[in-house]
């Protein structure tokens, strides 16, 4: 699992979900792993993304790197606990000083895959499956 949040540490990944039947693709870069090294990954409570993935959890997740990328799929599970959003907001403390904090009353949601595949893929062929 190590290897999927160093693939997604390489810079900004994609979250691709679904609202209705119309496909939705956006930006995401905040995420941190816990102690088994799981990845858990935060977008606001407040966004379509986050309601988008409560009505169908399933999603995909595609960083790439140079002429590889990593396609991860799973089913999106919503963390109880406030403890990986803490941790996403203090590696990145713009995000608290800006967006998450008591004047916006904007508040991070953090979830993990479950079922998940992970696959790194070049050009043409799947050049590592990984053991998630």
């Amino acid at each position: 699992m190590s290897q999927v949040s160093d693939f997604l540490k390489k810079g900004t990944f994609f979250l691709a979900t679904v609202d209705g039947d119309q496909p939705r693709l956006r930006p995401i870069g905040a995420f941190t792993k816990d102690e088994e090294g799981l990845v858990h990954i935060g977008i606001g409570d407040f966004k379509n993304v986050y309601k988008q993935l409560q009505a169908n959890p399933k999603c995909e997740i595609v960083a790439c790197d140079g002429g590889e990328w990593l396609r991860y799929t799973g089913t999106a599970v919503f963390d109880d606990t406030d403890k990986y959003s803490e941790a996403i907001l203090d590696a990145v403390p713009f995000l608290r000083k800006h967006v998450y904090n008591e004047e916006t009353g904007y508040k991070m949601a953090t979830f993990h895959l479950e079922d998940a595949t992970a696959l790194v893929i070049d050009m043409m062929t799947v050049t590592e499956e990984i053991d998630v």
